[in-house]
This record gives structure tokens, sequence and C-alpha cells, in this order.
């Protein structure tokens, strides 16, 4: 049996759980670090403890999955508070090398996020100051990317000027200097690709758009990848919580010398087109990057391939796509015309009906799954024909994760000696996907939010009346799951518990 090494980009379940649910589908053994040695949100992760589980683990182990971020940050959020100085963060570096030196058989597939300029004032995960200028800051950087390729309009160049006298300098320096520091470490990491030490690595574009700092770094690092000739080691593209997921696929498509096709179906026309929000690139350029990145293809009929990805696409790009809890008759005019769903769910009953393997990406909604779809589905009972389900958060976060699902899952419905285990886990992960991305992300969080001020409490802290909030969201998705779901969990559910981890209504974590 290979043994797989992984470190997570945080603590949260979407990269320490999700990853390790879909490799229990498989015979592979993944070994993931305790929860307590991976910081908590803001507090980042002691890198000595980091470094000396990694240094145990990884010396007989085959493959290191491993977030940079963590190792070198102490995570997601830390990546973007610290005050690193340049060579400590190569310091930390170093232990790649050590690692290969201690175990030269052992294959690093490594990812680290571009720095992102989210387009919102909260400091809710970033610095105090972003409470108050990140829109200016974001802004700043978008205006200063556009006239790299084109002239600003009078409107534009005025705003450029405002941004310059209203961002405190001192604000700004240190926004600038962090970034920096994380660009050079991410141009680092690519000649370690090229050295040999690193052997696939991911850098995900993390809450990006059209122009701003994340393109442009991107465009920077693409040009060393081409000129180093790595374009088959080092993918960029839109994505940040499923990357532990995703390329724990490609570790297990390595292992089992498997290489799925796969079949793309939208629900709009112009779904291929679609510019996804908090994205820079059409939706099935993503797609493709995903595929890629988790050891697929993608096919061009429905009846060779290992699965069909059902895409359920929004039909308008960008700030004009819905998000979860807009009701129906409340979105952008085009998903009345420019989105069949009935003609959608009867093509995902025709093609189970064939006996191809579906897997359903919900991604017409961002932070969680569509209503609409997801009800029909239930009152045809089609729930069951699917395979892999995912609808959460960003485009890119809900292809990863059911990219790596139907991957692995496509693998063992293959194989004539087919343990029932695996069949069992692998609905075991679409149930939970289900209740989340839509009973939890969709229905629930909407619900319990609007009581959370009647309580004392805000949609970003709970902390207070934690217990009671988790107690209601579970009474809710048990009621959900007797709605909408019987199909699936009758028989199959004997506990389910809600707990909030950030101590916020943003995400759950869900016992099942």
């Amino acid at each position: 049996m290979s043994k797989v090494v992984y470190l997570p980009l945080d603590e949260r379940p979407c990269n320490a759980k999700f990853p390790q649910m879909i490799a229990a589908i498989s015979d592979l053994s993944l070994v993931a670090p305790p929860l307590e040695l991976l910081g908590r949100k803001k507090q980042p992760a002691r890198y000595e403890g980091v470094h000396d589980w990694l240094l145990q683990q990884a010396v007989d182990a085959d493959y290191l999955i491993l977030s940079v971020d963590m190792l070198v940050y102490g995570g997601i959020v830390p990546s973007r508070l610290h005050q690193l100085s340049l060579q400590a963060c190569m310091e930390r570096l170093q232990l790649l090398e050590q690692l290969k030196q201690r175990n030269p058989s052992l294959r690093i597939y490594a990812f680290n996020l571009i720095m992102r300029a989210p387009a919102y004032n909260s400091s809710d995960e970033e610095p105090d100051y972003y409470a108050h200028y990140g829109h200016s800051i974001y802004r700043y950087g978008w205006l200063k990317d556009k006239q790299t390729s084109e002239l600003l309009n009078d409107d534009e160049q005025n705003e450029w000027l405002q941004l310059h006298n209203s961002i405190p300098s001192a604000i700004l320096n240190d926004f600038l200097k962090r970034r920096e520091t994380n660009s050079q470490v991410n141009e680092h990491i690519i000649t370690l690709v090229q050295s040999g030490i690193i052997d696939h690595l991911v850098i995900p574009l993390d809450d990006n758009s059209k122009y701003g700092f994340s393109p442009m770094e991107q465009r920077k690092l693409l040009i060393s990848v081409e000129e180093y000739n790595l374009m088959d080691n080092v993918l960029i593209y839109p994505g940040a919580d499923e990357i532990g997921s995703i390329l724990f696929a490609k570790v297990f498509c390595s292992i089992k010398k498997y290489q799925p096709e796969v079949f793309v179906r939208y629900s709009s026309t112009l779904g291929p087109t679609i510019i996804p929000k908090y994205e820079d690139r059409s939706l099935n350029e993503s797609i493709k990057s995903h595929l890629t990145s988790g050891g697929a293809f993608m096919g061009d009929s429905s009846m060779t391939a290992d699965f069909v990805l059902m895409i359920h696409s929004p039909p308008v790009s960008s700030h004009d796509a819905a998000e979860s809890p807009n009701l129906y008759r409340d979105r952008h005019r085009s998903y009345f015309s420019e989105v069949h769903i009935a003609e959608f769910v009867t093509a995902i009953e025709a093609i189970a009906n064939k006996g191809c393997m579906v897997a359903l990406a919900d991604v017409a909604s961002c932070n969680g799954a569509d209503n609409s779809l997801l009800k029909l589905l239930s009152k045809k009972n089609l729930i069951s024909r699917l395979s892999a389900y995912a609808g959460w958060n960003t485009s890119g976060n809900t292809l990863g994760t059911v990219i790596a699902h139907a991957i692995v899952a496509s693998y063992y419905r293959q194989q004539s000696n087919n343990q029932e285990s695996s069949t069992q886990l692998s609905e075991h992960f679409m149930l939970y996907r289900l209740i989340e991305d839509w009973g939890y992300q969709t229905i629930v969080r909407q619900e319990v939010a609007h009581h959370l001020p009647e309580l004392g409490a805000n949609y970003f802290d709970v902390s207070q009346v934690k217990e009671h909030v988790s107690q209601l969201i579970t009474q809710k998705l048990q009621r959900f799951c007797n709605d909408y779901l019987a199909e699936l969990a009758e028989g199959r559910i004997d506990e389910l518990k809600a707990d909030l981890p950030w101590n916020r209504m943003f995400e759950v974590d869900l016992s099942l």
C-alpha cells in the first residue's frame, strides 16, 4: 500500500477533512497531521511542529501533498497577515530539499496560492485595515493592472488619483510588501520544480478577477513557467480550498496508472464561455485545468467516458451570477431564458439509464447549491442516480471537489472486485456534500442567520451562542434530510451533528 502524506492549507473541513474522506474511498493510506498542529484561522501553525511532523512522516512516504502556505506562513489566513522576511521564508522552504535528501524516491506535489486582494471591506480574514480600505486596495490593483494594457478612461483616471490620496501610505506599503514577499516565494517554488525538488506544482488564484494584483502576478509566473518549459508540471488557475482533494486524485491516478476520460455537458448554451464570479477565465477553461490537475482529460463522447460531468452553469458572467440565497425570482433575467433546468434533469436521467456514471457540478450560483435544480431532482427521485456532487462556495471549489471524488469513484466502479465499503464511503461523501452544500449553505444558513441579532450574535461571530446555534442548525438539517433526501439518507444516518469551526456562519463542520 502506498503511503501518501498530506499537509493541508488550514484546519477547516474543506482542507483537512474532504481529502481524507475521498482518500477513504480508495485503498491508499493518506496521513494527515492532527488538527491542533494546524493553527486556527488568524493564529498560524507553529512552524517547528509542522517541520518535525513532516520529517517524521515523509521519511517512508511515497508521495507528499503539501501546502506551501501552511509550511511557510502557517496557513491560508496567516499568509495574508505575516511579517516574515523573505530570508525567513526561504529558510523554511529548505525543508523540502531535506525531505528529498532523506527519501530520494519521495514525490512532492505542492500548492501555493497567489495572495488575494478581495473587493470588499472586511478584516475577517485580512489585516485589520482591510475593514476600512479593502475595496480601495482592490481597486488600486485593478486600475494599476488595467493601465498596463489599455488606457484608463477619465473616471478611472480620477479614481486612480483619489486612491493615491486616500489610502494611507503605511497601509498600502504593508500590503504591497507582503505581496512582494509572497510573490518571490512563488517564484522560488517554480525553481524548485525546475531543479526536481518539487515534482508537480499548482498555484491557485484565490478570489481573483480580470484585472488586479493576482492577474499581474499570474502573468509573471506563467512567463517563468514557459521559460523553464514546465507547463506540464506547473498549473496556475482559479481555486484554493479544493486543491488538496484534486491533488490527491492526481496522486491516485499516478499510483493506479489511471487516466480517466471525462465528458462534459452543460445546462446552459452559454455555460462554457461564462466567466464565473471571483474568477478570471471562461468556465470551460477552468474545467480543463481541474481535470488536468486531477490526472484526467476532457473526452468527446459520453459513451466512452469514465464518467460524465454535468455542469449546472450560470448563464451570465461575474457579478451578475446568482448567490445561493437569491430567490429564483430575484435572479438576473438570463436565468429565465438561458438555462434549461428541465432538459438538464432529463439528460441526467437518460445518461444514468445508459449505465454511465454521472457527477454533478452545481455552479449556477455561488456559495451553495441551486435550490431550483436540486428540488426538481429530488421530486423525480434522481438524486440517487448521481455518483458525485458538489455545489459550495466558488466555482473552482465545487469543480475540484466533485472531479476529485468522481475520479476515485470511477476507478472502483470499473473494478470487478470492487469492495462494498468503497461504494458505501463514496455514497457517504456525496450525501455529506448534499447536506452541506444544499441543506446548510443554501437553506439552513440563511434561516439561522436571520435570527442571529435576537440571539446577540452576527454572521461573523457566534462565539457567545455557538452551542445553541449549532443545535439549531442540526435540527434544521435533520428536517431537511427528511424532506428532500429520504431516498438517499433513509437508514444511513445514525447521527447528524453540526459545528461552526471558525465561530461564524460561513462554513460548517458536519459529523455524519
